[in-house]
């Protein structure tokens, strides 16, 4: 009985053998062709596959994408007595290109306002600007911290226009109001620098010191 089992399992293993290298295709019997022509002719540009090896890998410094530089800008910052001028000068050249700034001078008008105060305290403030907005009258803010607590009914360049403002505001009842220069004639430089582009902000910083506290801005 084994005999018979080894000599059928001989048998099977030859003609599995046979039919699978196709030794009985002429009998008609063959394994069914697993190729798909149709494929081929669906591949698109084959002659440009490229099997990459490990140089050829893209690395992480490849794969991200280049900072997109911004666009340049216009900054200026002021304004600079003659001492803060000459201090600024020197730093611009130490540090910024040629004809990447320039120091324009600039004179700024007193400026005179019509003055209420000064009141004791935030309440009194308060108090009065209650009044005034029962009278339709609008204020200003003080540029000068040392007329708090007070206000500004309105500013002006000149003595004269604050006097004329002055004696219309007495005929809307305000009596207690004065005039007087809350800011002297002032005269120095301001900072330009028109086309700021990223290559130039890497050298801003070294200016910090120089800038006196007055902040870079965008051009008017």
């Amino acid at each position: 009985m084994l005999r018979l089992a080894v000599l059928f399992l001989l048998l099977s293993n030859a003609v599995y053998y046979a039919w699978t290298h196709e030794l009985l295709k002429a009998y008609g019997f063959a394994p069914a062709q697993q190729s798909e022509p149709q494929r081929l002719a669906q591949q698109i540009r084959p002659e440009a596959l490229r099997i990459l090896v490990n140089g050829d890998l893209p690395t992480a410094d490849t794969l991200v994408p280049a900072a997109v530089p911004r666009p340049p800008e216009c900054l200026q910052a002021g304004l600079f007595d003659d001492t803060q001028t000459a201090l600024l000068r020197q730093a611009l050249e130490a540090a910024l290109p040629v004809g990447t700034w320039q120091l324009d001078p600039v004179v700024e008008p007193a400026r005179w306002i019509v003055y209420m105060g000064k009141y004791a305290d935030a309440q009194a403030l308060a108090v009065k600007r209650a009044q005034l907005a029962s009278l339709n009258l609008k204020f200003e803010p003080l540029v000068n911290p040392t007329l708090e607590f007070g206000l500004s009914l309105g500013a002006y360049e000149t003595r004269g226009a604050a006097e004329a403002r002055l004696e219309s505001l007495k005929q809307r009842g305000v009596h207690t109001a004065r005039v007087l220069e809350e800011r002297p004639r002032v005269q120095g430089a301001t900072l330009r620098m028109a086309a700021v582009d990223d290559a130039l902000r890497v050298s801003l910083d070294a200016l910090k010191p120089a800038l006196a506290g007055k902040p870079l801005r965008s051009c008017k």
